[in-house]
């Protein structure tokens, strides 16, 4: 940890123990769910329309389409569809780890 990490978590925590954190005016309620107030305006809009329309980031869509594939894996018996179920999951695995490492080019981002 930081010099500076240090003495903010050393000043909250002696604002905390002094209860000036009591006073403010969301105490004791639950943060907004859909608190957008550091997106840019610009992008707010185009955001909240794919949000409404089920459009996924591109890692989340793998990481569903992985967890279908192994759902396949456990229920299928040993054959055929399970070699092509298991080589599906590997592409999937590959795929979500380049782009973890940022080697899917920029145009197939959705966002």
């Amino acid at each position: 940890m930081d010099i500076f990490t240090q003495l903010a978590e050393g000043r909250i925590a002696e604002a905390m123990a002094k209860g000036e954190f009591d006073r403010l005016s969301g105490h004791g309620k639950p943060l907004p769910r859909d608190d957008d107030s550091l997106i840019s305006p610009e992008l707010r809009m185009a955001l909240r329309i794919l949000k409404n329309a089920g459009v996924l980031p591109r890692e989340v869509a793998l990481r569903k389409e992985i967890a279908d594939v192994e759902t396949q894996l456990r229920t299928l018996p040993p054959g055929q569809q399970h070699d092509r179920a298991a080589r599906r999951r590997s592409l999937l695995l590959t795929k979500l780890s380049l782009e973890h490492r940022g080697k899917l080019g920029a145009a197939q981002k959705p966002f």
